[in-house]
């Protein structure tokens, strides 16, 4: 979105009408359990916007997904994923990933009062011992002091150092040592290998499959995210970069999926 396509004060009015409009039409019982979202964007975002540094728009980035935690707090939404950093990200020039790195830890010291107060669990999920330990320290502290699980908790899930594939790999890895461990021969252990018992291995797998996924910047692919529990989701890819993604556009996704005719492959 550029500045031109931003609210105006004119416009602002307008489009709080119409997502109110679009409130109105969203029907509860139809709405996704578990939204996967990718924060795809921000260097495009600062270069659209002439901002001096990419740390201006990872900051803007980190607080339009503190603002979003907002909105999908007011709707029966119960599990959110984010993912903020993939594996990928990390071959990135230090003068580019360094600089959100520090952004990263600055949004890990806020999220702890933004989520308690939201009624979300905040957990962490990917490949941590790939990323700087004052990061690993920041998210973990966070999660720590996050509200604890409850029967009626929401949970939200970043997801950094993150890799579909691996995690894929990973628990293919955590299964097979389980089941050489409880005494399974080697010779057996393909036939002890199945859909179940990799999704108990998974990073989170207490979370249900993901059933909306919403990428930012116009971009329409997964690039790894959530590559096993998105097997039957929906999709929503949105054009505008991340730090100016709107509450209107999050309403009009949650529109679109709430009409989808979803088979699950039937």
């Amino acid at each position: 979105m550029t500045t031109m396509e931003r609210p105006t004060s004119l416009t602002a009015p307008l489009y709080r009408l119409y997502e109110r409009r679009l409130l109105r039409q969203l029907d509860a019982d139809r709405l996704p359990r578990h939204i996967g979202i990718i924060l795809d964007g921000h260097r495009r975002y600062a270069r659209a916007e002439g901002l001096e540094t990419y740390s201006h728009s990872y900051r803007s980035g980190m607080r339009r997904f503190e603002e979003f935690l907002g909105w999908a707090a007011e709707l029966p939404i119960p599990s959110i994923t984010a993912w903020v950093l993939s594996t990928e990200n990390l071959a990135r020039p230090a003068e580019q990933i360094e600089p959100y790195f520090d952004t990263l830890i600055e949004m890990f010291g806020r999220l702890p009062e933004r989520t308690n107060r939201l009624g979300f669990q905040l957990k962490v999920m990917g490949s941590l011992d790939l990323l700087p330990a004052d990061l690993v320290q920041a998210a973990k502290r966070a999660a720590e002091t996050s509200r604890p699980a409850s029967t009626d908790s929401r949970k939200v899930t970043i997801a950094m150092g993150y890799g579909g594939r691996q995690e894929i790999v990973d628990a293919c890895r955590d299964l097979v040592d389980e089941l050489l461990g409880g005494g399974t021969p080697p010779e057996e252990l393909a036939e002890h290998v199945d859909a179940a018992g990799i999704a108990a291995h998974l990073y989170e797998p207490d979370q249900a499959d993901a059933d909306l996924i919403i990428r930012t910047s116009g971009e329409s692919r997964l690039s790894g995210f959530l590559l096993w529990q998105a097997a039957y989701a929906e999709y929503a890819f949105v054009d505008v970069f991340w730090p100016a993604f709107r509450r209107v556009d999050f309403l009009r996704a949650l529109r679109d999926y709430a009409a989808s005719d979803r088979r699950f492959g039937r």
